[in-house]
């Protein structure tokens, strides 16, 4: 079952907590979050699974930075995210999907427990200027049945920045 807006809201402060929270930025059954004045891209056009990849930081201004198609973007959201009890699911807002952004490629879902700010895998059909601070995606929460483990520790957890994958952990164990 999805949460309703004003199950969100009734949860917020305990279950569940967005940083900064904004009424007006709670809709029907699911919260907007907005894009931090932050991006990164991968130094190299051949990545590798196996090994951490470079990226480098672009900053957006005010005034908007222009996206070029066929290149993955990683962005961040404004708000931290933590938590209890439900699971979270990041999706892109429609509005933003109709103009060919596409804000979280894969890896919409998130863990019960999970804590941090959410990267976002931007990628995009034809050129386009995005801003900061816009409401780029937004999250919604599902019950969860039966025992669960919280996430606790993990490659991605409690973080500050924009996350590059750290898939090349995985081949480290």
């Amino acid at each position: 079952m999805i949460l309703s807006g004003k199950e969100i809201v009734k949860h917020i402060g305990e279950k569940i907590i967005i940083d900064p929270f904004d009424p007006k930025r709670v809709n029907p059954n699911s919260y907007n979050l907005s894009l931090y004045n932050h991006l990164m891209v991968y130094d190299h056009q051949e990545l590798d699974m196996a090994q951490s990849n470079s990226a480098s930081d672009i900053i957006i201004p005010k005034s908007g930075y222009v996206l070029q198609p066929n290149k993955l973007y990683l962005g961040r959201t404004n708000e931290y995210t933590k938590t209890n009890g439900y699971i979270p699911m990041l999706e892109g807002r429609s509005s933003v999907g109709r103009l060919g952004v596409f804000i979280h490629v894969t890896a919409g879902f998130g863990d019960v427990g999970f804590a941090g700010y959410w990267t976002l895998e931007i990628f995009c059909v034809q050129p386009i200027r995005i801003y900061p601070d816009v409401e780029i995606c937004q999250i919604y929460y599902h019950d969860i049945d039966g025992e669960y483990d919280t996430y606790k520790s993990g490659k991605y957890q409690n973080n500050h920045g924009i996350q590059t994958s750290m898939l090349y952990k995985d081949f480290q164990k």
